[in-house]
């Protein structure tokens, strides 16, 4: 604990973080932030961000504390902006409403953001402090930051394998290797994340419709497919099914004939098929923090021998497909045990009859 924060401290923001999390499928490409207005132990309002453009946590705590806001302290899991964008600044509505003190987990690495919102409130004579849970506060953003620090989303490898490591038979037939406990807790992933990714393979043998197929309030994530040849037939049901946006990328000289409202984005070659950590920079030039990989070994493969795979989301289940079904990921071939690709894992729960296990890669870890 440090020593600078209280256990009272430390407890109002354990709460605006759990705050911050309800907004987890709906506030991109916005960051989840959660506010709480506390007077010593006595809550006094609080909020969280809901959707993008709507007012930030901030406005919807000072609103439920009204006067008692002043001289109170504001506990808020990201600094407050400081800049007119779709709603006004955050720090000017503290400052009006005369809060005495502001406890943020971490400061906003956003260029128009970035170091101004604290600055702007210590020039109201506002004390401020930061790094209060600042770990977790990073956890629940990653994608954000991912998008904002490292110009890239958060990348999220989704496998499903059976106890041996294969992920189909050799036939390629793979429907299904999990359990259907495990295939709806996949939506719940599918979400919360601003992209999906798939291969032209997978699109082809599998005709995902890659939608959320739960009943929860989202923004549609989009669908992006990597098809450098352009030759995916138009009936697909991602090019059919309307309840999601896709992009396809291409080859600049392998222009696909799609049907209308098909997105489309030209990439340069590279090593692997088409150039991928130029496909990441671009959507995170759509404003896309987390990517939810769900493609064959190949694609799963590439992008981690680029290094471009932060964490593996693997459904383990308990069968055996046998010596000759297909693997896990693509090209991973390590010639010595000193080759071995490194993994952490990061959490573990029962799904039904599999298990869910959450695995990053260690030489990439981002926190």
């Amino acid at each position: 604990m440090n020593p600078s924060f209280s256990a009272l401290d430390h407890r109002h923001m354990a709460r605006a973080l759990a705050l911050a999390e309800r907004g987890r499928y709906t506030t991109r490409p916005n960051p989840m932030v959660g506010c709480v207005i506390a007077q010593d132990a006595q809550v006094l309002g609080e909020g969280w961000h809901m959707r993008a453009g709507e007012p930030h946590a901030e406005v919807h705590a000072l609103r439920a504390a009204g006067a008692a806001a002043r001289g109170a302290t504001a506990y808020v899991t990201l600094e407050p902006c400081s800049h007119h964008g779709r709603t006004p600044p955050c720090a000017q509505a503290l400052i009006e409403a005369g809060v005495a003190r502001v406890v943020a987990a971490i400061g906003d690495p956003y260029a128009e953001v970035c170091g101004r919102g604290f600055a702007a409130l210590r020039a109201a004579g506002i004390g401020v402090e930061h790094g209060l849970l600042a770990d977790q506060a990073r956890h629940l953003n990653q994608g954000f930051l991912s998008r904002i620090e490292r110009g890239r989303p958060w990348l999220r490898i989704k496998l499903a394998m059976s106890l041996d490591g294969r992920t189909a038979l050799a036939s390629g037939e793979s429907k299904w290797i999990s359990s259907a406990a495990a295939r709806a807790d996949v939506q719940h992933w599918r979400a919360r994340a601003g992209a999906i990714l798939t291969g032209a393979g997978t699109a082809r043998a599998d005709d995902p419709s890659l939608t959320v197929r739960i009943d929860v309030e989202h923004v549609p994530p989009l669908r992006v497919v990597l098809d450098s040849r352009g030759e995916l037939p138009p009936d697909l049901r991602l090019f059919t099914d309307q309840a999601a946006p896709t992009l396809v990328c291409h080859a600049a000289d392998h222009r696909p004939s799609l049907p209308a409202g098909i997105q489309t984005l030209a990439l340069p070659r590279g090593s692997d098929g088409l150039d991928l950590p130029a496909l990441l920079a671009a959507l995170a030039a759509r404003g896309i923090g987390e990517t939810l990989v769900e493609a064959g070994p190949t694609l799963a493969g590439a992008l981690v021998r680029a290094g471009l795979a932060d964490e593996l989301l693997v459904y383990l289940a308990p069968v055996l497909l046998g010596s000759h079904g297909r693997p896990l990921l693509g090209g991973i071939e390590p010639a010595t045990m000193a080759e071995r690709l490194g993994l952490h894992l990061l959490a573990s729960d029962r799904i039904g009859p599999d298990l869910r296990l959450r695995f990053g890669l260690a030489a990439r870890e981002f926190d």
